[in-house]
């Protein structure tokens, strides 16, 4: 079977080697040395000024709606995965949605303002496939009506805008190290901020909210990594530049052999270093999608409908018509694409899609 993705594994003997390490300790969580470790990489790889590295990428977002939500309207994009809305209304607040860019499939930043009430407290809209929001635009209209910033970031290890790594924006940005990912802990995540006072609370939240082994900052919940994941990133890390360029060949290959004139590709925002997280492509109806998708599993080739469906269908969202998301959800497939594919099999990939939308 040829799926939409694959997870990378590096050698399991160096996997091993720093189990052992865990091992030796007897140490495997609550903030071991090789949590510290990778926090210390991540931090200098991504240029970030702040990491919490977390169990998973859905927590971080939780923990930022529980800081900054309170309890009120959060606008947010209908077209992401359904953790990003999910998260909001299991943290008590409201979605609510705003409509996307048909060519950066991003929160629309015109259509933001429109959506502000009294009741609104914070911004949530994710870089889709890895390519940011106008960030600076969201800025702007964040500061004016004094909201809170959140980024579901989860596609965007690597990604640069403007010369900056893409976590340093918005007042929380959170990432996903989930096993799908290109950088992953077999299932992880992180957050970032640029405040010591917000690193603060996230760092106590993520962890009961303690202040020593007696006392409590705050409310918090149990979202540390374990050593074992964090081993896993460790032996991942060393690949990061090895898994960047391998997926760029695969992107450069089906940009160059599909009917780019029949199928519509994301296209990166200006001033992006883009970190080929993800292949979709559109198609100019559901009924050709389905035609694809039913032409490919008859070669065992699985992509996915990713993102599907709109947020703003799904019944506990109760989510206004958002006519562009839904549309782009309707047509949307994203293609295998993982370190390792072989170029035989991209071949009979981009063969069938080209043959079915003649």
């Amino acid at each position: 079977m040829i799926a939409v993705t694959k997870t990378f594994l590096p050698p399991q003997e160096e996997y091993n080697s720093y189990l052992k390490r865990a091992w030796d300790k007897v140490w495997l969580t609550n903030r071991g040395e090789l949590t510290i470790e990778l926090e210390e990489k991540l931090k200098t790889f991504l240029n970030s000024s702040s990491i919490i590295i977390t169990n998973n990428g859905t927590i971080p977002i939780q923990i930022a709606l529980k800081l900054f939500g309170n309890g009120g309207e959060i606008i947010t994009t209908p077209f992401s995965y359904v953790a990003t809305s999910a998260a909001i209304v299991w943290e008590n607040c409201t979605p609510v949605f705003v409509d996307i860019d048909p060519d950066y499939l991003t929160i629309d930043e015109s259509k933001i303002e429109a959506a502000i009430t009294s009741k609104t407290t914070a911004i949530l809209a994710t870089h889709v496939f890895g390519n940011p929001c106008h960030v600076t635009e969201i800025e702007k209209i964040a500061k004016k009506h004094n909201l809170k910033v959140i980024y579901d970031a989860a596609h965007c290890f690597g990604v640069k805008y403007n010369n900056e790594s893409v976590f340093n924006y918005g007042d929380v940005s959170t990432c996903s190290f989930h096993a799908t990912k290109i950088f992953h802990t077999g299932e992880g995540g992180a957050m970032f901020c640029n405040d010591a006072e917000t690193y603060h609370k996230l760092y106590y939240s993520h962890n009961f909210g303690h202040n020593g082994p007696l006392a409590f900052h705050g409310l918090g919940i149990n979202a540390k990594i374990s050593e074992l994941q964090s081993a896993m990133g460790l032996a991942v890390f060393p690949y990061i530049n090895h898994i960047f360029a391998e997926r760029k060949k695969v992107v450069d290959f089906y940009n160059k052999n599909l009917d780019l004139q029949k199928v519509k590709i994301l296209k990166i925002r200006e001033n992006t270093e883009w970190n080929y997280s993800y292949y979709p492509a559109i198609f100019d109806s559901e009924k050709t999608l389905l035609k694809v998708i039913e032409a490919l599993a008859k070669e065992n080739i699985i992509p996915r409908r990713y993102f599907y469906p709109s947020l703003n269908t799904i019944d506990y969202t109760k989510g206004k018509e958002m006519p562009i998301s839904e549309s782009i959800a309707s047509r949307i497939l994203c293609l295998p694409l993982y370190v390792g594919i072989a170029q035989e099999d991209l071949e009979k990939i981009t063969q069938i899609i080209n043959t079915q939308i003649q």
